[in-house]
């Protein structure tokens, strides 16, 4: 099984562009999980991108380590926030030899997981990692996500950098796909980057029978329904929460 390295080319831009989700995220993991751990808890952020929500928790006082798949989202990571441990593995063959408070794997990471099976792999792994009565949160999008926000296309024009977005959906297959050309300055030239992001939607039910598969119980949904959301609710994004018992 290969590591998920998709975005080591444009760890640069996800840092600039799309690292802002920890400030909005931090307050509802506040509210869901954080405020019944102890003071200093071990935690865990799976799939951490470029380390700005690792920064925000261990401002915050928790012993975090952080685990990507892209070491050039690592790499970044590491001067995002330089007294947390990072680590470069794939959340499908995740090995720590450490237990943790709380796992949080957040901004639809997991939907970069493309089968249920896998899925599952990761949700074991999760719970073979946490300490006993341990929390494990992340949020995905559903459906309705995909159909609201994957779409046409967008980009970003700035002195050093371009980067344009085209997204599209195969609702047969449940998959999202998100095709990005950057071009950076380097020096007095150019460089060119093609590179495509995807995703898979489940449904909620499926999602929650893999989570009892894999041992985890008390199983706690929410979406933007929900006032505990507020800061990061978004269409189509769903908030799941589960403990090993």
């Amino acid at each position: 099984m290969g590591r998920f390295d998709a975005y080591d080319p444009i760890a640069g831009v996800y840092n600039r562009h799309w690292g802002y989700f920890a400030d909005r995220i931090y307050p509802v993991l506040n509210r869901l999980v954080l405020r019944d751990l102890p003071p200093g808890s071990a935690v865990l952020d799976l799939c951490c991108g470029t380390g700005q929500l690792a920064a925000v928790l261990y401002d915050k006082g928790y012993a975090v380590t952080g685990v990507d798949g892209s070491a050039g989202m690592i790499e970044i990571a590491r001067r995002n926030a330089p007294d947390v441990e990072f680590l470069v593995q794939d959340a499908r063959q995740l090995a720590l030899d450490r237990r943790f408070a709380a796992v949080f794997s957040t901004f639809d990471s997991l939907n970069h997981v493309m089968s249920l099976d896998d899925l599952e792999r990761v949700f074991r792994n999760v719970h073979s990692v946490l300490e006993d009565g341990g929390y494990f949160e992340f949020d995905l999008n559903m459906e309705e996500g995909y159909v609201q926000r994957w779409r046409g296309s967008f980009g970003i024009v700035e002195d050093d950098l371009v980067c344009v977005a085209r997204s599209s959906r195969d609702e047969e297959e449940r998959i999202g796909r998100m095709d990005l050309t950057v071009f950076e300055l380097e020096g007095t030239g150019w460089k060119r980057m093609d590179v495509s992001l995807l995703q898979r939607w489940y449904r909620e039910r499926n999602i929650n029978e893999r989570l009892n598969r894999a041992g985890f119980v008390g199983i706690r949904t929410y979406d933007e329904n929900d006032s505990i959301l507020e800061g990061a609710r978004q269409s189509g994004r769903m908030f799941f929460v589960a403990r090993k018992s």
